[in-house]
């Protein structure tokens, strides 16, 4: 049986469907899971036992036999933990069949199997009676369902099915409930990622601002959750307005309700701001008592307390659907709405002198609707993408770079998602500009409708055209018979996953030569990858081996990933926005292939071979690659490094774009400077398919 999955290609800038082998869907899904972080999560690990042994001691204290249902089992932990507990029996449900032969090995190896029973089907579909899966309903409930939103991997719903069908009333759960945290701050950063901001651009007659459509101004946004490292954002980069306080808790051991519902609280601003956004993230209290618990409260919340790392669970940062102005001590309702998935929040002010009636009434007004967006630019653009539109620094580099290369009869041809360059373009003199949307790529309705209504805004409809083409369409009745003078692009596409895969810029350059003027201009002029060798603080651990979780030997798991790995992932680069994840460099960045965008593209592989040294000491985990963008003569934009610090070597990297992760398969530990280790290398950009393949010898 054959799969097909989708896959950008860089060289038309579209999703296309590539057949793959029967196995190919199965190695993807263990060679990506976040197994290997949860297996390292210690603080997870011990405080799920401890709860384990606690609920199991509290079911033998009252004379009954402990049965264990434990629902997305994984590698078999939980139920392994139970079972060395003094647990009866346990039964183990696994949806994913690999996962589900994996744990039977592990439970086999470790000694368990007549004691836990793997049982390979959704919990839904599980049976109870004595010719069923479960000989009876089990009176000790735990999972790890949980993801960031704590809500967002069906653990309402798999909860309240559990609790009608497969445990006893008024059993003990692991855990025993979940709390949902928040906080009100104003934060310039975070909400640059759901608005676009004006740009200012100094014209030859005067200033000129490029306005946001109304349409954006007045968008809710989408409801789905913006999740990160919160650790790393620094504490300048917001203002606290609230306490932390409490919005909603759920207790496992009782029936659970999934029903879309929303939960009330009150707040009074402790600082006057604007209310932008709201963090957010959960504990959990593995024991009725809540004296197990585990926390995913950011560092300044808890700063006493050492941070335990992870990334299966992280923190939220929702959007408001409007800023706010509140102030010091009034009163504030803010209402969080859920349905089976996913949450989303509204802030309403308190009326003067209301009374509980008032209250009532205000209850009413809530929406518990899922928000939509109306300006289609969420839709077209991830959170980052926003955050690098509003990069000033950004967009200065661009202004500089046009005013350079445009002329008062400059026609001039824009290629690039979404972008704000042709209204740049246009202020800065530049007689024509046609942009051109892509109207094969899956968002071109999306991104047709944003440039509309922007260039609308701005009162340039006659003055930008849009034409909807395949650039190998391009025709010249398209342009007026007129040639190009002028190239530009960021280069920026919504379905670009690596850093290089941007480089459709190049292709769809090529796809147009015959219109371009003998003498054109192409901005960026070229582009270059660079490379760099660095250790993890804590990315490693999500390709790490485990070994031993806990006192139980979970090795099959390692090789299961491992084989994955090397089906095909582990001879690949992988995305990762590596300001949240910390690193330092072992090697100084080198650039490793350039790009000629005054040239097509040619017909020959782009091929690098070299090698580099480790200059610092430490553990090299793999290889970070990046482009940078050479927009003119001296002036070029970064995708990856922007800042390393030389004594320590620690990273500073560009927070709108994901930089490219290559795992090395083993680790190599640098201690002595005076004979410095190299890495090989063996990069081949591949320029009939845009990919890039890459080999490390360590």
């Amino acid at each position: 049986m054959k799969t097909f999955c989708g896959r950008a290609n860089p060289t038309t800038g579209s999703m296309e469907w590539l057949e793959e082998g029967e196995d190919y869907d199965y190695h993807q899904e263990i060679a990506r899971s976040r197994y290997a972080d949860m297996l390292h999560d210690k603080d997870r690990n011990v405080k799920y036992y401890q709860g384990i042994c606690a609920a199991v001691s509290r079911v033998k204290e009252r004379g009954e036999e402990a049965i264990v249902l434990d629902i997305g089992t994984g590698t078999g932990l939980l139920s392994m933990m139970a079972a060395s507990a003094g647990a009866d029996f346990c039964y183990a449900i696994e949806v994913f069949k690999p996962m589900a032969n994996a744990a039977v090995k592990i439970v086999e190896k470790n000694g368990f199997s007549d004691k836990i029973k793997v049982i390979n089907k959704h919990s839904t579909e599980v049976t109870v009676g004595p010719d069923g899966d479960m000989q009876c309903r089990a009176n000790i409930l735990v999972t790890e369902l949980f993801d960031t939103e704590l809500i967002g991997e069906g653990a309402l719903p798999t909860y309240e099915h559990a609790h009608k069908y497969l445990v006893q009333e008024g059993c003990e759960a692991v855990p025993h409930r979940a709390t949902v945290y928040v906080q009100l701050v104003e934060s310039k950063r975070m909400w640059s990622w759901k608005k676009l901001f004006p740009v200012h651009v100094e014209a030859e007659d005067g200033e000129k601002i490029l306005v946001p459509p109304s349409e954006m101004e007045n968008c809710p946004g989408v409801a789905s959750v913006c999740d990160i490292q919160l650790n790393q954002m620094p504490s300048s980069d917001f203002t606290t307005l609230s306490d932390v306080v409490t919005v909603f808790s759920v207790d496992f051991s009782k029936p659970v309700q999934s029903a879309s519902t929303y939960y009330r609280v009150q707040l009074e601003p402790v600082k006057s701001g604007k209310a932008q956004i709201v963090l957010s993230w959960w504990d959990i209290d593995m024991d009725p008592s809540g004296l197990i618990n585990c926390t995913m409260a950011p560092y300044w919340v808890k700063p006493t307390s050492a941070l335990q790392w992870r990334d299966h669970w992280m923190q939220c940062v929702y959007f408001l659907p409007r800023e706010e102005p509140v102030l010091q001590g009034e009163k504030l309702y803010l209402t969080a709405c859920r349905d089976e998935y996913s949450v989303w929040y509204h802030l309403q002010k308190a009326r003067e002198g209301e009374n509980k009636a008032d209250e009532e009434e205000h209850k009413a007004d809530v929406c518990v609707e899922s928000p939509v967006c109306r300006c289609r630019a969420h839709l077209l653009w991830n959170r980052p993408r926003f955050g690098q539109l509003n990069d000033q620094n950004r967009t200065r580099q661009y202004i500089k770079s046009l005013r350079k290369v445009l002329k008062t009869d400059s026609i001039c041809l824009c290629i690039s998602d979404g972008s704000l360059l042709p209204v740049l373009a246009h202020y800065l003199g530049a007689k024509q500009v046609q942009y051109l949307v892509l109207f094969f790529r899956s968002l071109h309705f999306n991104s047709l409708f944003f440039s509309h209504i922007l260039f609308k805004a701005n009162h340039l409809e006659d003055k930008i055209k849009i034409i909807e083409a395949r650039p190998e369409l391009l025709k010249p009745s398209h342009l007026e018979d007129k040639k190009i003078s002028v190239l530009v692009g960021e280069p920026f596409f919504t379905t670009s996953l690596l850093p290089w895969h941007n480089l459709y810029f190049w292709y769809a350059r090529t796809a147009v030569s015959t219109h371009l003027a003998s003498n054109v201009t192409v901005l960026p002029q070229a582009a270059s990858l660079h490379m760099m060798i660095v250790e993890f603080q804590d990315l490693w651990r999500i390709r790490s081996p485990c070994g031993i979780c806990e006192g139980f030997d979970v090795q099959t798991m390692d090789d299961m990933i491992k084989d994955s790995l090397n089906f095909r992932e582990s001879r690949e680069a992988e995305p990762h926005p590596l300001w949240e994840y910390p690193c330092k460099s072992l090697s100084d960045p080198e650039e490793v292939l350039t790009f000629d965008f005054t040239k097509t593209v040619p017909q020959h592989c782009l091929s690098t071979e070299g090698s580099v040294k480790l200059l610092r000491k430490g553990k090299s985990h793999g290889a970070v690659l990046w482009m940078e963008y050479h927009l003119a003569a001296d002036i070029s934009v970064s995708t990856g490094l922007v800042q390393m610090s030389n004594e320590k070597g620690n990273c500073e990297w560009n927070p709108h774009c994901k930089q490219a992760v290559y795992f090395f398969s083993s680790v190599i530990e640098s201690e002595i400077l005076s004979d410095p280790t190299a890495v090989t290398y063996a990069i081949n950009f591949d320029t009939k398919t845009g990919e890039i393949a890459m080999d490390f010898k360590l």
